[in-house]
């Protein structure tokens, strides 16, 4: 009795496992005139059933490792996919005669992959197909990202086995918009007085404070300002044979500088551009044998960028902006050959923005103080009287700088609808030029299309600015 409820609950459980067990995939494969309609596709670790419309009384596998059968019937066949490749199946019938050769290709399983495709990167027009044992991967994706993301996700299926036929869609040209703003203010006042006396028949008196005394100056000598020195007044007497003189030295500077440079520079997203306005200078090196050879060291608006479209507008930019220019307030001297410094502002920095969005990069806010105050002792603190043995100066700069970058994504356009600086002038007649004095014709300007717009912009009118 104990083994028959065993046996019964072994039956029911059986057939509750095949009931609940994925059922193999069935194949119908038709024989003519001795040959398959089709090839027979088996995913690797899957098995399909191949029903035959003839009986058979053989069958073979040519290579065992690549894929196994097992017979169900004499008209069914159970075919396991073990290895990536191809390989025969060979039916026989009942009399020994070939009834067909069956190509079998055993492929890796990729429905699972084409599933999390769709999951992971819904929209994008993404074919999947495979060779040997690995995976190709065709169409186009709106961007690089979702790209990176496909290629990641079949490297879990197919460890280095994935071949990227996949293209880039969309805008993929980058046009970067730099701006380098930079305004300089400097004031400096100084005021300083300088007493000298000379002469003395007796005592030979000849004496002074501060800058006033020159090989020109002396007794019966007009006095003479020393050659240089701004915003003086120069007082003079003499008594018997002693002079005294007294110079006053009251300066007041101010000065701002502007400098704007915006270089535009466009490169196809993953590749690198790079752009110099400017120049090279020469600077002498002298190498352990003693001879001069000249490098050159570039200067003036630099621009290098790689940018990488991202993700549709998302662009990512990896930049290095300077704008430099000769310093003459710093020289170095050698061996009768004269260098000049550089003043460079430079950056260098990797940012994310949409196409059209604005950053600002960087931003300098220097300001530098200094006085300085010098005295005769003691007599530089007399009383009003001392101011004549005491001189004080005072400098302040202020420098402000930003660069601002905006990325824009851009496609080529036609020839005519571009315009050139160049397209606002045109030379001009001879009779225009001895006669009326024009240095611009401005009856030829273009008339029709972009150029025409910029054509108008000229030059007529005041120039240059005044700053309060």
């Amino acid at each position: 009795m104990q083994i028959a409820r065993t046996l019964g609950a072994a039956l029911v459980g059986l057939s509750v496992f095949t009931m609940s067990a994925p059922a193999p995939e069935a194949q119908s494969l038709r024989v003519m005139k001795g040959s398959a309609s089709r090839s027979l596709s088996v995913p690797m670790n899957r098995a399909v059933v191949v029903e035959s419309d003839v009986p058979f009384a053989e069958l073979s596998i040519a290579n065992p490792a690549i894929a196994d059968i097992s017979t169900l019937s004499d008209r069914t066949i159970y075919v396991l996919g073990k290895a990536p490749g191809r390989t025969s199946l060979t039916l026989l019938g009942p009399d020994g005669r070939l009834i067909t050769n069956v190509e079998v290709q055993v492929a890796p399983d990729i429905a699972e992959f084409k599933e999390r495709l769709q999951q992971i990167l819904p929209g994008e027009r993404i074919e999947v197909r495979t060779a040997n044992d690995g995976i190709v991967l065709s169409g186009v994706v709106s961007s690089t990202a979702r790209l990176d993301r496909a290629l990641d996700l079949a490297q879990r299926y197919a460890p280095d086995r994935v071949s990227n036929l996949m293209s880039v869609g969309g805008t993929q040209q980058v046009m970067l918009k730099v701006r380098f703003a930079e305004v300089e203010r400097s004031v400096s006042k100084s005021l300083s007085s300088s007493l000298a006396i000379t002469g003395g028949t007796d005592f030979g008196i000849d004496g002074e404070t501060g800058t006033w005394l020159d090989g020109a100056n002396g007794i019966g000598s007009p006095i003479e300002v020393p050659a240089g020195t701004e915003g003086a007044i120069a007082l003079g007497f003499t008594a018997g044979s002693i002079e005294f003189a007294v110079l006053l030295e009251a300066l007041e500077s101010k000065g701002v500088v502007r400098t704007l440079a915006e270089p535009n520079l466009t490169a196809l997203s993953g590749q690198q551009a790079s752009f110099l306005a400017g120049g090279e200078y020469p600077i002498p090196v002298v190498d352990n044998d003693g001879a001069v050879t000249i490098e050159y060291k570039p200067f003036g608006v630099e621009l290098t960028f790689t940018p990488r479209v991202v993700d549709k507008d998302v662009i990512n930019l990896q930049l290095n902006a300077a704008v430099s220019g000769l310093d003459s307030t710093v020289t170095f001297e050698q061996g009768g050959i004269a260098v000049n410094a550089f003043r460079r502002r430079e950056t260098q920095t990797t940012v994310e923005m949409r196409d059209g969005e604005s950053f600002a990069i960087a931003g300098l806010l220097e300001d530098d103080f200094q006085d300085l105050a010098g005295q005769v002792p003691w007599l530089g603190d007399i009383p009003v009287l001392g101011s004549l043995f005491r001189s004080a100066s005072y400098e302040r700069s202020q420098s402000e700088l930003v660069i601002i970058i905006t990325p824009h994504l851009v496609t080529p356009t036609r020839g005519e609808a571009l315009a050139l600086p160049t397209d606002r002038i045109k030379p001009p007649t001879e009779a225009d030029l001895f006669l009326f004095g024009k240095t611009a014709d401005g009856e030829r300007r273009p008339r029709n299309g972009s150029a025409a717009e910029v054509a108008k912009q000229d030059f007529t009118g005041s120039y240059g600015y005044v700053m309060d």
